[in-house]
């Protein structure tokens, strides 16, 4: 059976973030044909909007039968089921994002959803995850690796490695 290979990029920056994304990360894998890949976690100021809140962010690759479009209605679903409320008013402070980067390296265009990510390569926040668990993956528009990329991108926003609660008792 033919495994779909998927890229999706994680962020929260309301309520309890790290339990947002483990949370995340649990309902994706329910769909996932084995245990998704994930990379560290980094914290990042928000990115085309003001907040006090700082945002987590992951990226996790998972292998799946299911399509691009089941993919995004599956994740929309799970951003409800976590409490991600839209109005329709651009970005703003979040419990639950989840971004779909890469369908294999697929180029997809549907009315709700373009595939690779239309703004990835142009955002620290998530150049930086998706370098770290796949370096060497070429994005199949820009013909370059995430590598690549990161090293030339213009956003110079700070991306650190977040410390969880449970690191900082060790």
């Amino acid at each position: 059976m033919f495994k779909n290979k998927v890229f999706i990029l994680l962020g929260t920056n309301l309520g309890q973030r790290e339990i947002n994304l483990s949370r995340a990360v649990m309902k994706i894998s329910e769909f996932c044909m084995h245990d998704p890949e994930i990379s560290s976690i980094y914290e990042t100021v928000p990115w085309g909007f003001e907040s006090d809140q700082l945002f987590l962010n992951q990226v996790i690759k998972i292998e799946t039968t299911l399509n691009a479009l089941e993919i995004l209605e599956r994740l929309l679903k799970i951003e409800n089921q976590l409490g991600r409320k839209r109005d329709g008013k651009g970005y703003q402070s979040r419990t639950i994002d989840l971004d779909i980067l890469y369908f294999n390296s697929d180029i997809i265009q549907y009315e709700t959803l373009t595939i690779p990510h239309p703004r990835m390569h142009t955002r620290s926040f998530t150049m930086v995850p998706m370098a770290e668990i796949a370096a060497e993956f070429i994005h199949p528009v820009l013909q370059c690796s995430q590598q690549e990329i990161l090293d030339k991108l213009v956003d110079k926003n700070q991306v650190k490695r977040y410390n969880s609660a449970e690191q900082r008792k060790d």
